[in-house]
């Protein structure tokens, strides 16, 4: 087990994770450039909520997504993506729409996969969200975290930047989640697109370490700056246990090298393995992916060498299908962690 974690028993918890986060509708056009599509194959997905879909799906952890949506019709086609994830929506925040959109829109993403020397690229329109505009009071915390318990808490840089409403949303949701126990993680997830007009990267790590005070785990590091980012983040934090982040060689936008790394105080820098020529099919949703393997592994009991060789196989696996969220299967999963090769099942 992971020895700086101390876990709420399951047993006193409805919960095994409470995701806060923006869900999007994905529209993603196939093998064409977004301009060029006639027609988009449609998805969920958002960096928060992938992580606890995947606890749910893959892992059958009991998980509960908050977030906002908009009461509309698209408000309501992005609902029941949610409902095939099967995470609980029990405490979903509804907010009211108007028949143009001025506000609490339901958020778009347009995503091409890429191939070869074409980059991924993702179009959002985004603005003026449902989630955009929560507010610490729309959701009871101390009853979530409290009366009904909850043993991991999973936010994130997206959510926290949304705007000043989101931000004082994420640090209560923190406040009440450290207060009954439950253990807090947080990804980095830095987006250029929602922090150009808000100061940039020094304006999001300026967040970052805001937050960090109140963080037991921290994903999305640089990797390429990964021994100074602990050194920075764990020396200003009283809480920080461990850090994980994933690392990719972009060979192309259909090769990759894949791998991430872990510290603790107990540990101190761990390497998973390292996945050379992976085959990528599409990228996004590999960091969610790859963070709640790490969870998972946590949530099971097993060290944090082996949920970090989790959270990089479950990766490897989400970056050969389609879509944000993941349709691995644990046992593949574990098995892919323990060195299986890829020869046929039957």
């Amino acid at each position: 087990m992971i020895a700086e974690l101390s876990l709420r028993p399951a047993n006193e918890c409805r919960f095994d994770v409470v995701t806060l986060g923006e869900v999007m509708v994905r529209f993603d056009p196939g093998e064409h450039r977004v301009r060029a599509a006639r027609t988009f194959q449609v998805s969920e997905g958002g960096g928060e909520y992938n992580v606890g879909r995947s606890l749910r799906r893959v892992f059958g952890h009991r998980v509960t997504t908050v977030t906002a949506l908009g009461d509309s019709e698209v408000g309501r086609l992005l609902e029941d993506l949610l409902l095939q994830g099967g995470t609980n929506l029990d405490h979903v925040v509804w907010k009211t729409t108007d028949d143009v959109g001025r506000e609490h829109r339901t958020p778009l993403n347009f995503t091409e996969r890429g191939f070869g020397v074409r980059a991924p690229r993702g179009v959002y329109d985004r603005a003026h969200s449902a989630t955009a505009a929560m507010s610490p009071d729309d959701v009871d915390w101390d009853h979530l975290f409290g009366e009904l318990g909850a043993r991991w808490f999973h936010t994130g840089g997206i959510f926290a930047g949304l705007s000043p409403s989101t931000l004082r949303t994420a640090q209560v949701a923190i406040d009440a989640a450290r207060r009954h126990g439950t253990v807090v993680s947080y990804d980095v997830n830095y987006r250029p697109s929602l922090w150009r007009a808000a100061g940039g990267p020094e304006a999001h790590r300026r967040l970052t370490t805001e937050l960090v005070d109140q963080v037991d785990v921290l994903f999305g590091v640089d990797a390429d700056a990964f021994d100074d980012d602990v050194e920075s983040f764990a020396g200003s934090s009283s809480t920080l246990s461990v850090v994980a982040t994933t690392s990719r060689t972009v060979r192309s936008a259909s090769v990759q090298d894949w791998t991430g790394i872990a510290w603790s105080n107990g540990t101190g820098r761990l390497d998973a393995t390292m996945h050379e020529q992976l085959q990528v099919l599409d990228r996004v949703g590999s960091g969610d992916a790859f963070a709640a393997g790490v969870i998972h592994g946590a949530l099971t009991g097993r060290s944090l060498a082996q949920s970090l060789d989790l959270g990089i196989a479950h990766g490897a696996l989400v970056l050969t299908t389609p879509g944000d969220t993941s349709s691995a299967d644990a046992t593949d999963v574990d098995e892919l962690a323990l060195g299986r090769d890829a020869r046929v099942v039957r």
